[in-house]
């Protein structure tokens, strides 16, 4: 489980992290991070030197509700593991795509370790756990 202090919750802080974030799309999802919320101190959502927070978009066109808050769950489990790559302060929208549904956690892994590595512009590394 994420922890409630590392989980975006406004829609605002949505909206600013898809607006002002890199973005990098796989088949099955697209992250959005923006790192300028942890250098950027007047931000009202901004709190550097804390936890980068992470935020999930999964719409209708992926499933059904059962569908949806699964892919959701297992987004939520491989975001886990992978916050301590993100820098401090930063914000990650992860939006799933229809073909998530019906993908793998390891593929859905996999997805997730090739977008966060181009949203950071490193080279990608699977993490295991």
């Amino acid at each position: 489980m994420l922890p409630s202090t590392a989980r975006l919750r406004r829609s605002q802080d949505f909206a600013e992290t898809v607006r002002r974030g890199t973005r990098a799309g796989r088949t099955l999802l697209v992250v959005h991070l923006d790192r300028s919320s942890s250098a950027d101190a007047t931000a009202p959502t901004s709190r550097p030197g804390s936890d980068p927070r992470a935020g999930f978009v999964v719409s209708k066109a992926v499933g059904g509700s059962v569908v949806r808050h699964r892919v959701v769950r297992r987004l939520r489990h491989l975001v886990r593991e992978r916050l301590t790559l993100l820098p401090d302060g930063s914000r990650l929208v992860v939006r799933a795509l229809p073909p998530a549904a019906t993908a793998t956690s390891v593929e859905l892994a996999l997805d997730l370790d090739a977008a966060l590595a181009r949203a950071l512009h490193r080279p990608a590394a699977v993490v295991t756990g």
